[in-house]
C-alpha cells in the first residue's frame, strides 16, 4: 500500500457568514431568546380589576368607595370583570350578592331598575344563628308563639309557616340599648315585590319571624373568583 492509498485528512475550514448552517444557528438562538423573554412578560402580566371591599346585596350602589382595587393575573378571562381602567357604569347596582374580596364580575353589575326588590325591616323573635351576617341567603318564617312558662302544651298551635325563601340580608342590627330590655336583633332583607304583602302582614302577627339561612350563602355565582385565587395584590390603600 503506497501513500497515495492512505485516506487524506480533510482540512476543518472556519465557518464565514455564508455558511447557511450558521444563520440558521442565529436564528434558533434568537427564537428561544425571543420566545422564553414573551412566556416571561405573559406570565408576569397583570391588569387592575376593581373587588369587593364588603359584601355588596342586590340593589346595593356599586361606587368605588365601597370596592378595592386588585393586580391579577386573569389571562383570557379578564373580560368578564371590571378592570380600572374601563370605570364603572352610571347608577351602578350589584345584581347579586357579591362577597368580600370577590373579583367584580360585569354580570354581577347593571341598573336599580333591573333589580326587582324592596328592603324590609324585620325583628327576629328567637335565636339568631351565628353565621348571619350581610349576604347570606335566608328563608323567612313564622312560627307560633312558643307556651308561655306554666302554661300546657298546646295540640291546636299552628305549624310554621314559610313566608319567603331565598331571601337576600343586606344588614344586621344589633340593638343591646337598656330601653330594649335585653339583647334584640333585626335584619335587613330584601324581599320579592310579589311577597312584601306577605312579609309585612306576618310582622304585625303575634308569632316570630325566624331567619334560617340556606346552604347557599351569598350566592356567588360560576363566575365569582375570590382574589387570593388570581394571585391579587393591592388592597384599599391602592383603591384611588
Amino acid at each position: 500500500m503506497t501513500s497515495d492509498d492512505l485516506p487524506q485528512a480533510r482540512r476543518m475550514r472556519r465557518p464565514t457568514w455564508r455558511d447557511p448552517r450558521l444563520g440558521v444557528g442565529v436564528l434558533l438562538v434568537a427564537g428561544s431568546v425571543a420566545l422564553g423573554t414573551w412566556a416571561v412578560r405573559d406570565a408576569a402580566a397583570t391588569v387592575e380589576v376593581y373587588a369587593a371591599a364588603d359584601a355588596l346585596t342586590p340593589g346595593e350602589a356599586v361606587v368605588t368607595e365601597n370596592l378595592e382595587v386588585r393586580e391579577v393575573r386573569l389571562g383570557a378571562g379578564e373580560d368578564l370583570y371590571h378592570r380600572v381602567a374601563d370605570g364603572l357604569p352610571e347608577d351602578a347596582v350589584a345584581m347579586r350578592t357579591v362577597g368580600a374580596g370577590e373579583l367584580l364580575p360585569r354580570a354581577a353589575v347593571g341598573t336599580g331598575e333591573s333589580v326587582d326588590l324592596r328592603p324590609v325591616v324585620v325583628d327576629l323573635g328567637l335565636a339568631v344563628p351565628a353565621d348571619l351576617r350581610a349576604g347570606t341567603t335566608v328563608d323567612l318564617w313564622l312560627a307560633a308563639q312558643p307556651p308561655a312558662a306554666g302554661t300546657a302544651a298546646r295540640d291546636d298551635v299552628p305549624e310554621p309557616e314559610l313566608l319567603a325563601p331565598d331571601l337576600i340580608v343586606a344588614e344586621v342590627i344589633e340593638d343591646d340599648s337598656v330601653i330594649a330590655g335585653q339583647d334584640a336583633t333585626s335584619v335587613e332583607v330584601l324581599v320579592p315585590r310579589d311577597d312584601v304583602a306577605t312579609v309585612l302582614a306576618a310582622l304585625s302577627s303575634d308569632g316570630n319571624l325566624v331567619a334560617v339561612p340556606t346552604m347557599s350563602v351569598g350566592a356567588a355565582g360560576p363566575d365569582s373568583v375570590p382574589a387570593e385565587h388570581t394571585g391579587a395584590t393591592g388592597g384599599p390603600d391602592d383603591a384611588s
